[in-house]
């Protein structure tokens, strides 16, 4: 066999192996915490008997974990993690992707494994073999909808600069970072290692503020961010004014005006705004007959919005495909699409 085989050979070989193209440019690639989603229809009231705020982000230790799921009852298990959410959206829209996060050589480390290279993404993270369990999330969904979760971070929150693969960085159009992730010290250093490597070769990073609690625990640090480190910045509107301790959304877009090339504003039943070079656009929520489970609605806005970007779109059309993708994953249970978002989105990408 001649060397130029043996190379076609290898590449495919890796390739089938990390469910992904292993050579090439990217679209998006996301960095993020490795979670599986336990997800269960609760009452308020088991929400309440645990003291946990209602449709926010608690975080939990083991022992807590395990008598929470005792307490929900049935549930459905599936992969999940706000930034994996967001590639597998990407990947479902056709774009090509990475995921870098962290799992444990276990059962849910073999779950998610299997199931992000399911979506077509690219995921060479090496597992830990000892330590912390593969990270899993407790989802509530509540009789109005929201959801309410309690996450043990388990294996992901060992993330570090070690695991980002710097040439997988450079060949990201986007370079997308969880902000739930920026609360071990560790996966700090990794998102700058990522964002560095990004730059380096002129690609965009994009940051997700995930969570107002995540703000409000690190507020300096995220505005210093989006002036320096920043290109994209996705929020929805709680979060956007949390970052910037203000009490109307029109303070929040002033005070974020210019400090990072685009910014997207999710408003729920309201639609989205998105802001680039200090013009808003305004971007209609799809309708949506029943609403089931907003579990992931923000991630699927992401993914609908990069895709769009990374490939030409207009900024309207970016925000289209993403409401697109947050319609069709609020309609049913869980935070993955449950039909082809690419043919989902194919009426409105041949009208333009």
């Amino acid at each position: 066999m001649s060397a130029t085989a043996v190379h076609v050979v290898t590449d495919w070989i890796k390739m089938s192996a990390d469910g992904g193209a292993a050579l090439g440019e990217l679209d998006v690639l996301g960095i993020g915490n490795a979670i599986v989603d336990v997800l269960a229809h609760t009452s308020d009231d088991v929400i309440l008997s645990h003291g946990l705020p209602k449709g926010s982000m608690t975080l939990i230790d083991a022992e807590r974990a395990d008598a929470l799921y005792v307490d929900i009852g049935a549930s459905l298990e599936i992969s999940g993690g706000s930034g994996a959410n967001t590639i597998a959206g990407a990947a479902s829209f056709g774009a090509d992707v990475a995921f870098i996060g962290k799992v444990r050589d276990d059962k849910l480390g073999d779950t998610f494994s299997r199931d992000i290279r399911g979506t077509g993404a690219l995921f060479q993270t090496a597992p830990l073999t000892q330590g912390p369990g593969t990270a899993r999330c407790l989802i509530m969904v509540s009789p109005d909808g929201q959801r309410t979760m309690s996450t043990y971070l388990g294996a992901a929150v060992e993330l570090g600069p070690e695991d980002i693969d710097t040439e997988v960085v450079g060949r990201a159009k986007v370079t997308y970072l969880e902000g739930y992730l920026w609360d071990p010290p560790r996966a700090k250093e990794a998102f700058r290692t990522a964002m560095a490597a990004a730059h380096a070769r002129n690609r965009r990073v994009a940051l997700t503020l995930s969570d107002t609690f995540c703000v409000e625990r690190h507020r300096e640090e995220f505005r210093a961010l989006v002036e320096n480190d920043v290109d994209i910045l996705f929020a929805n509107e709680e979060e956007v004014r949390a970052l910037y301790e203000v009490a109307t959304l029109d303070e929040a877009l002033a005070a974020v005006r210019g400090r990072c090339d685009i910014v997207a504003v999710t408003r729920s039943e309201k639609g989205s705004l998105v802001s680039s070079d200090g013009n808003f656009h305004e971007v209609s929520a799809e309708p949506v007959e029943t609403i089931v489970d907003t579990t992931g609605a923000g991630d699927s806005y992401a993914a609908g919005f990069l895709y769009g970007l990374t490939h030409g779109l207009d900024l309207p059309l970016c925000g289209r495909l993403g409401s697109i993708a947050a319609a069709e994953i609020i309609s049913h249970f869980g935070a993955r699409p449950q039909v082809d978002l690419a043919e989902l989105a194919a009426p409105v990408l041949a009208a333009r």
